[in-house]
């Protein structure tokens, strides 16, 4: 039997502090088929960031030029920050047959689901709010004042839940990373049999 598969394009969303990248880390480094696509931002790079790895970091200049070229498939204002997705490296990697992972926030999500239907949509939430706050402070990668900022936008962002395909709670401690992560897992594997994107051939 043969068959023949289509890229999926999947998004992975949902407040800061919810785990949502470890989790996408955990998807790449154990799916073979899988593609990270590196968004661009015009904030300043983080001690631990790397050029083309993490982000590719630009000027509002360069920015402001690819919004008018259109060269961005998502693009969002977030904690003051600007992002964007880069179109062409997506299509590239989708017309080749990889599935290709967006780590976003929840408005690029949004308009990611909006002018692209046939994307797979995932929103990561924290068993509760104690625990995400606890996650943000913990992580030592902003002030207390950026930290009580995303605090009150992810009340906003959870409200957003029903425009997404699926759900999944990142709970506390190792076991409760792994059930998230399996989660996911599953998530993919059932759209990767989808009639939309899956043709097997019968000879």
């Amino acid at each position: 039997m043969g068959a023949t598969h289509k890229g999926m394009l999947m998004v992975v969303s949902g407040p800061s502090g919810t785990g949502k990248g470890t989790l996408c880390d955990m998807l790449l480094k154990n799916d073979p088929n899988m593609r990270f696509s590196v968004s661009v931002t015009t904030r300043q790079a983080r001690d631990y960031e790397r050029e083309g790895v993490h982000y590719y970091f630009v000027s509002d200049a360069e920015y402001d030029e690819m919004l008018e070229k259109d060269l961005l498939l998502e693009h969002a204002t977030v904690h003051g920050h600007r992002y964007g997705t880069p179109r062409k490296p997506v299509e590239a990697l989708l017309d080749q047959g990889f599935d290709v992972l967006l780590d976003i926030d929840p408005q690029g999500a949004r308009m990611v689901i909006e002018h692209c239907p046939e994307a797979v949509s995932v929103f990561i939430l924290p068993p509760s709010w104690k625990t995400l706050r606890e996650r943000l402070y913990t992580r030592n990668t902003e002030d207390s004042a950026e930290i009580e900022k995303r605090l009150r936008n992810a009340r906003g962002e959870v409200e957003t839940l029903n425009c997404y395909d699926y759900a999944v709670v990142n709970e506390e401690g190792e076991e409760g990373k792994r059930r998230a992560y399996e989660a996911i897992r599953t998530i993919v594997e059932a759209e990767r049999h989808a009639t939309t994107r899956y043709f097997p051939v019968i000879e």
